[in-house]
């Protein structure tokens, strides 16, 4: 490459490369200094206060709470979207009567806005009028309402279904997508030779789909570890803070009670935490396999 086109090449990326700078590492940079500063809405000029922000939110309760809350939800929810996103393409791959129609209706959760969404989990989820108690009681599986998103217990697993239902049929049509590439004369030969559908699994479809796979779980867990409608709309970080994540917290900090000091704190945080995660998950799939 001579030198007049490597000028060249820096030219054609410079606008995506500013782009990049002005939208997402300025507002990066500009939050963690906000974080050094601390406001009230009693007293809303930023007073600076340096690292003490970050002492203060690590030694705070809630920061550990909502820290836990956040991996706890993260975890759960792409864990089971990833699995039943998988299940359901496996099933939706076969030569199945309606197959068209099952397709369509697999992707009505998806489709509906977040807060729409939220709120009709909300509902499915009533004390009184709720679907939920209503089927349990109906089959005799429990003898009162239950108040699920008004118990520290069950909150957060409430929302944490309730977000699974909604983000399942992201992966359902991604891994439907990459099981058309699938070698099937391979599977064809597999079939011959006897191997049982688990063995076919695990052999040809999963090494097959091992890369969509990393992509797909690196997409919903950056998706739902900043997911901020679900909980918001059904609970608000209630009861007693037992469903904030990072998100939500960051919102109620901020724009709740104009603390933007700590929900910078809370930013930064939350950057570094999704951070060191991808790295380490990148880290592994790098590895090469053992042999064994």
């Amino acid at each position: 490459m001579t030198r007049r086109d490597r000028w060249l090449a820096y030219l054609f990326v410079a606008p995506a490369t500013v782009l990049v700078a002005v939208m997402m590492y300025y507002p990066m940079l500009g939050t963690f200094y906000e974080s050094l500063f601390t406001t009230s809405f009693i007293n809303p000029n930023p007073r600076f206060i340096g690292f003490a922000s970050y002492a203060k939110t690590f030694s705070d309760p809630v920061f550990l709470q909502v820290l836990l809350n956040s991996l706890e939800w993260t975890g759960f929810v792409v864990l089971f979207q990833n699995v039943a996103g998988f299940g359901i393409a496996l099933v939706l791959n076969q030569n199945l009567p309606g197959q068209g129609l099952m397709r369509s209706l697999i992707l009505l959760p998806w489709i509906l806005p977040g807060v729409v969404a939220a709120i009709v989990w909300r509902f499915m989820c009533d004390p009184h009028f709720g679907l939920i108690n209503s089927f349990l009681m109906g089959w005799g599986l429990t003898k009162q309402n239950v108040a699920w998103l008004g118990d520290v217990h069950t909150a957060l697993p409430a929302a944490i279904v309730g977000a699974i239902w909604k983000g399942f049929p992201f992966s359902t049509v991604v891994y439907l997508a990459a099981l058309q590439n699938v070698d099937q004369e391979q599977v064809e030969a597999a079939i011959i030779d006897g191997a049982s559908n688990l063995r076919r699994l695990f052999d040809i479809v999963l090494p097959t789909l091992r890369p969509v796979i990393t992509v797909n779980v690196l997409l919903t867990t950056i998706l739902t570890f900043n997911y901020f409608d679900m909980i918001w709309v059904l609970t608000r970080g209630g009861p007693q803070n037992s469903t904030h994540i990072f998100p939500t917290k960051i919102y109620e900090l901020g724009f709740g009670q104009f603390r933007f000091g700590e929900a910078s704190v809370y930013g930064v945080i939350s950057v570094i935490v999704l951070v060191v995660f991808v790295s380490v998950f990148l880290a592994v799939q790098r590895r090469p396999a053992r042999k064994v």
